[in-house]
């Protein structure tokens, strides 16, 4: 058994992180954090916990995180930066699950972000938590930058066509939508039910702080800048995210094989058979990708759907799925449950 800690409790990827990690058998969780609610027993906020932990929220300074394997950072952008440092230095690995580590142009990251950067130095060393990317790297960091709910669809479904060489790279389309879940807890206009309910809308058209994060993943992928569209929108759902990809195809290439067999030992990529159009209530609760490859009328464009849980793939299941990775542990451990239905 392994200790760990969560900084940030209270908000949607806290609660789910902590409805995973207590039914995980590795794991004890040591504490949770939240300067507001400290006190307060996890369950009275929480009563879906109810029986699951016996934790109280408590102050940071209280926390013991120190004492911690490792600590899980549930928290607003800019948060993790701040104390990262000194757990690291303290033997504690982190997984941020925010955008403090992601962007490894830490001018980039100001400039999207509107803030200066607490630890730069740090940045060069966090590795990206993709596991289906970086997977070795993964397993020996101190120091993980949980990539976010858009970047981890749009990476995912992108992949195979990149790595194969086969897509013009400078006309690259993301066209995505999220549940409102992904804009966080805190109550604001756009998310009230007499707002996100019965509306569609996309957003963030000029710029999306996701866009540099995924940029700079497909360049990775291609080993030279891409150009991408981005287009987020919001859906009247509470979880999923679905992105549509467009990818302008430079080779003859049988995409459906490629797929499968890019992603045949992949535990939470799932491709599905041809002609079939995955939707975001096949993910729901559970750590899956799931994708299906098109390619309209034989025609040169490839489009990719690709489906995941905001909440889980896209935050805290990649997240204890990296953790899984970082400790040795089989990595589907306390994550392959199957989606919810209905």
């Amino acid at each position: 058994m392994f200790k760990v800690g969560i900084v940030g409790g209270t908000g949607y990827t806290g609660v789910e992180l902590l409805r995973i990690l207590s039914q995980h058998p590795e794991v004890t969780i040591q504490s949770i954090t939240s300067r507001k609610e400290a006190g307060m027993a996890v369950s009275v906020l929480f009563p879906s916990l109810r029986g699951r932990t016996s934790l109280a929220f408590s102050d940071p300074i209280d926390a013991g995180l120190e004492k911690c394997d490792l600590v899980f950072f549930a928290t607003p952008n800019g948060i993790a930066m701040q104390q990262a440092r000194a757990l690291l230095d303290a033997g504690v690995r982190v997984i941020d699950l925010a955008a403090d580590f992601r962007i490894k142009d830490v001018a980039v990251w100001e400039k999207w972000y509107g803030m200066q950067h607490a630890c730069p130095e740090l940045v060069a060393e966090a590795v990206y938590g993709l596991p289906e990317m970086n997977r070795d790297r993964i397993k020996n960091a101190r120091l993980i930058a949980n990539p976010g709910c858009y970047p981890t669809a749009v990476q995912l479904g992108f992949l195979p066509l990149i790595e194969a060489g086969i897509v013009d790279l400078d006309h690259l389309i993301a066209d995505a939508k999220s549940g409102v879940s992904g804009a966080g807890r805190n109550a604001e206009l756009h998310t009230l039910f007499a707002e996100a309910s019965d509306n569609f809308k996309a957003y963030g058209v000029p710029g999306h702080r996701h866009l540099p994060e995924i940029s700079q993943g497909l360049s990775h992928m291609a080993g030279k800048s891409v150009g991408l569209t981005f287009v987020p929108h919001l859906t009247p759902m509470i979880r999923g995210i679905h992105a549509t990809l467009y990818a302008p195809l430079t080779k003859d290439t049988d995409l459906q094989t490629l797929y499968e067999k890019r992603y045949a030992d992949e535990p939470f990529v799932d491709v599905l058979p041809v002609g079939s159009h995955p939707d975001t209530r096949s993910v729901r609760g559970s750590n899956l990708c799931r994708m299906a490859v098109h390619r309209p009328q034989g025609g040169s464009t490839a489009v990719i759907l690709s489906v995941t849980d905001n909440l889980v793939k896209g935050a805290a299941g990649q997240a204890v799925q990296n953790m899984n990775l970082m400790f040795g542990l089989p990595e589907n451990l306390a994550i392959n449950h199957a989606p919810l239905f209905p």
